[in-house]
């Protein structure tokens, strides 16, 4: 496995076309690899996952998780800063990834940034098919990672805040309601709406998909190295193709 991170430049019209479309952004990632279709999701069975963080205005990361090496000299070209990089230092950084899920054990604590697709599936009237439907406040879309069911799958546990930085009692709200907010060490920033048509020979507003995004950032302990491992390379959540499902995890600092 690898992990590859790429800057934008976010004054070059490529760039530009990219971030507003997911559905060439993931074109262009897939292009990465000689032997895959633009249109193809996976490699070999395994899947490539990538992340847009967007840092500052001008500072846009691309980052990939891929099984292969990828070549990202098409993405310099359109969306970098191909004059200032050479055969050595080609634009791109990418890393083996595979030495690190190997270190990772139970109990370990990391800081950990994920972009998602937070859903939940309702029914609008009864003998109606459910709905996957976004999570539209920041409280549902703590609640959809906070689920203990979707992170013992995911093998880790998000961890609560100590009690001296809670700002409510006991995590409670006023009205003595549970606030993720304040008993977790989570944060929820971020959001999206990704609108773009399905197929792009049908452009119609009936064939429009609207894809709500949110980033995480917060500290988790491993639970389950194995389901962590297979979260990291495989992705958590929906709407992978358009940049959500990737986890990357960052060693917290000493003390």
């Amino acid at each position: 496995m690898h992990l590859t991170r790429f800057r934008l430049n976010t004054a070059r019209p490529g760039a530009r076309r990219l971030l507003a479309s997911p559905q060439s952004l993931h074109a262009a990632v897939m292009a990465s690899f000689p032997h895959l279709l633009p249109t193809d999701t996976t490699t070999e069975g395994a899947r490539v996952l990538w992340r847009l963080d967007h840092n500052a205005r001008a500072e846009v990361l691309l980052y990939i998780v891929s099984p292969d090496l990828p070549d990202l000299t098409h993405l310099v070209e359109q969306a970098g800063w191909p004059a200032a990089h050479t055969p050595q230092t080609p634009g791109w950084h990418t890393r083996p990834y595979t030495p690190f899920l190997d270190r990772i054990t139970q109990g370990d604590t990391y800081a950990f940034r994920l972009t998602a697709n937070p859903v939940h599936h309702i029914r609008r009237k009864d003998g109606e098919p459910t709905k996957a439907t976004a999570h539209v406040t920041p409280t549902h879309q703590m609640g959809w990672l906070l689920n203990p069911e979707r992170q013992e799958r995911a093998g880790f546990r998000i961890n609560d805040k100590p009690h001296d930085q809670r700002l409510l009692p006991a995590g409670l709200t006023h009205q003595r309601r549970p606030h993720h907010g304040d008993l977790h060490t989570l944060t929820v920033r971020d959001e999206r709406t990704l609108t773009f048509a399905k197929n792009r020979d049908t452009p119609s507003a009936r064939h429009q998909v609207k894809v709500v995004t949110v980033t995480y950032d917060g500290h988790l302990t491993v639970t389950d190295p194995q389901a962590l491992r297979r979260t990291l390379t495989q992705g958590i959540g929906r709407a992978k193709a358009y940049g959500c499902g990737l986890m990357t995890l960052a060693p917290l600092p000493a003390g």
